[in-house]
């Protein structure tokens, strides 16, 4: 009866009962049970009345399926690694209570796929941001408020912002929010942590279409390559469409050369970075600039040249 009152509608007593195939007493006396176990369950009455789960003062058991429940514990484990300030802990604490009421097969399930499963990533110094924000964030954007705040720009000019916020956005290791920029009259993307303690709700607004690949598309150019610190010029011996079906929106801005070569325009704060990637672009390539880059790339060239005498 849980999982059905967790769907998105309500439900007549007559249709859980046939659902359930039990007497409507049997659906009344449970409704009952659920609500002293402290899921608040509203009922309304008339013709289009039922039953619905709704959200209550304190946090109830939740259930979950089977494979829900091995999916939060192993992605609770897996989220120490994140941008959030404080999750790790959070994470920890939350894991713990999971697996104290796992039933044995599933907690063995769990184990068995974390006793076989490394993560080799390690999240470099980086700016994070406080949940809290994105949690308020959220629920404006669910909600439907515009928002006000102040923002420092990556040239750490600060301004005074109105948005109708849309969508947030976890790429690498930063958030962003997706929003209707009011008084610019267009699509803004925002950094979080970038965002300023302060922030406040306005009126509600109408929400405008935004499609998934216009939000990846508004990433991608609200993340520029003239944004990040290195800067670089690559001629990659692979066709544009290739490269750019290969690599998605977020690798920069590539333009064809002729039908077998293209030009990458990208960047990173760091030039070991780009070295890096390049050796997974799978073609040919030549770098112009930075500098910085070529000199690193140099190195590495004699680097792998010893390896092999």
């Amino acid at each position: 009866m849980l999982s059905l009152l967790q769907t998105p509608r309500d439900w007549t007593g007559a249709e859980l009962a046939a659902r359930l195939e039990v007497s409507a007493r049997t659906i009344r006396n449970d409704i009952e049970r659920l609500r002293a176990l402290g899921y608040p369950v509203h009922a309304t009455r008339g013709s289009v009345g039922g039953y619905r789960l709704e959200a209550g003062t304190s946090m109830p058991p939740l259930l979950l399926e089977d494979d829900e429940a091995v999916a939060v514990a192993i992605g609770l484990r897996s989220a120490t690694g994140g941008a959030v300030t404080g999750l790790e802990e959070t994470s920890l604490r939350a894991l713990a209570k999971l697996e104290q009421v796992l039933p044995p097969r599933l907690r063995r399930q769990v184990s068995t796929l974390q006793g076989v499963t490394q993560s080799v990533s390690r999240r470099r110094p980086g700016p994070t941001v406080d949940p809290a924000t994105l949690t308020e964030l959220a629920r404006l954007a669910r909600e439907h408020f515009m928002v006000r705040f102040g923002y420092s720009d990556r040239r750490q000019e600060g301004s005074r912002r109105r948005a109708e916020p849309y969508r947030l956005v976890n790429a690498g290791s930063r958030w962003y929010l997706v929003a209707w920029d009011l008084d610019r009259a267009d699509w803004r993307t925002f950094r979080v942590d970038r965002m300023q303690p302060g922030m406040s709700a306005g009126a509600r607004f109408s929400p405008r279409g935004l499609s998934d690949a216009e939000v990846e598309a508004l990433i991608a150019r609200g993340v520029p390559p003239e944004a990040r610190r290195h800067q670089a010029r690559i001629v990659v011996r692979m066709p544009a469409a290739q490269l750019a079906e290969r690599f998605g929106p977020w690798v920069g801005r590539i333009e064809a050369l002729d039908e077998e070569s293209c030009v990458l325009t990208t960047g990173a704060d760091r030039v070991e970075d780009l070295a890096a990637w390049l050796g997974f672009l799978g073609a040919g390539f030549s770098v112009s600039e930075p500098p910085e880059l070529v000199a690193h790339l140099q190195v590495m060239a004699e680097r792998y040249a010893a390896s092999t005498t």
